[in-house]
């Protein structure tokens, strides 16, 4: 009994190796690997898709001023402080007069011995005593006393400073007692309520060069409760923020004369480009390894060797995808099947 189980349990084995082999040897035959992996494939279609852009920045006005001294001195006295309504032409800071008011004076006494100088000149020309080489002379050196004379009475002038419209003060840079110099700012004001406020917001290279002047945009105000204030994009900055790398867009709002803003309250923006972008839209399931802005996805010309590329992400819309960039050089795009994959895996449409 035993010798006969022995020999069958030998007869299935030899049977199991025999068609082991004959597998093999006809997918020789048929020169089929054994290691292509089933997957489904979508074919890739681009389309074009309006953009959003979201963003956020601080208010200001377009006429917000820094105001300052056009000659250096000590700050004598400030008459206003931040939040005072203030009137056009209103004195809003002096300096100490004491060194202009002395430059005024030795101005003033050159200009009057020029002046003499000149009136004796020209009576000993008439007289055929001096030559009218000195009767010129004598006339160029009264009129560059007058012109510096002129020129002190004018840095007088700017030694205060005053409001160029009504408006607010919206910052006291400096304070009573400190030197200042030449341009330096002292005080911040803007025409709050005559004015339109604009959201100042700042966007990639690739973003700002995809908005124009004109586009519409939807502004958020938390701090107030208001959101979904029409919009639009007033002004485009022309070179980067060193300091950040990005550049700015205004966005101004339309009929906001009776929102309660203030200057650098924040806002937060969504901007609609007027000009269409090619995207591709791709099943959620597709994307892998996503990280922010960048995933990875594979894809196939042949349908035969899979590639792993990155693409950009943008919108995700229900079990959509909305891809940016990467697509631009392939047919089809692998939607099942991913999770067994490497780059230039052999694959099979399995439908």
């Amino acid at each position: 009994m035993k010798n006969i189980i022995y020999k069958a349990s030998l007869i299935a084995l030899s049977s199991l190796t025999l068609l082991s082999c004959s597998n093999k040897t006809e997918d020789l035959k048929n020169n089929v690997p054994t290691d292509v992996i089933p997957v489904k494939v979508l074919v890739l279609q681009s389309s074009n898709v309006k953009r959003e852009i979201s963003s956020s920045g601080q208010f200001t006005t377009e006429d917000e001023t820094l105001l300052s001294f056009k000659t250096g001195g000590i700050i004598n006295k400030i008459y206003v402080k931040e939040g005072d309504q203030i009137q056009k032409g209103q004195i809003l800071a002096t300096l100490d007069l004491t060194e202009i008011n002395a430059q005024v004076n030795q101005a003033q006494i050159g200009f009057e011995k020029a002046q003499r100088d000149f009136k004796r000149a020209e009576n000993l020309y008439r007289d055929s005593v001096a030559s009218i080489e000195q009767f010129q002379n004598a006339k160029s050196a009264l009129d560059f006393a007058q012109q510096q004379l002129n020129a002190a009475k004018f840095n007088l002038t700017y030694s205060e400073i005053r409001s160029i419209t009504d408006g607010v003060v919206l910052k006291k840079i400096m304070n009573e007692g400190q030197i200042t110099g030449p341009g330096s700012p002292v005080i911040q004001i803007n025409s709050k309520g005559n004015a339109d406020w604009v959201l100042k917001v700042n966007l990639s290279d690739k973003d700002w060069a995809s908005i124009n002047i004109g586009d519409s945009a939807l502004v958020q105000i938390d701090a107030i409760g208001k959101e979904n204030l029409k919009s639009f994009v007033s002004s485009k900055s022309e070179s980067v923020d060193f300091m950040t790398g990005s550049f700015s867009v205004d966005i101004k709002l339309i009929n906001n004369k009776k929102i309660d803003i203030a200057s650098g309250m924040f806002g937060k923006a969504i901007i609609r480009p007027k000009t269409n972008n090619v995207a591709w839209k791709i099943p959620y399931e597709a994307l892998l390894d996503g990280n922010a802005n960048e995933g990875y996805v594979f894809v196939t010309n042949d349908l035969k060797t899979a590639k792993k590329i990155a693409v950009k992400v943008g919108e995700i819309e229900d079990n959509n995808v909305c891809i940016k960039s990467g697509l631009e050089n392939y047919k089809y795009i692998i939607t099942s099947g991913s999770a067994y994959l490497t780059d230039n895996s052999l694959i099979k449409n399995s439908k």
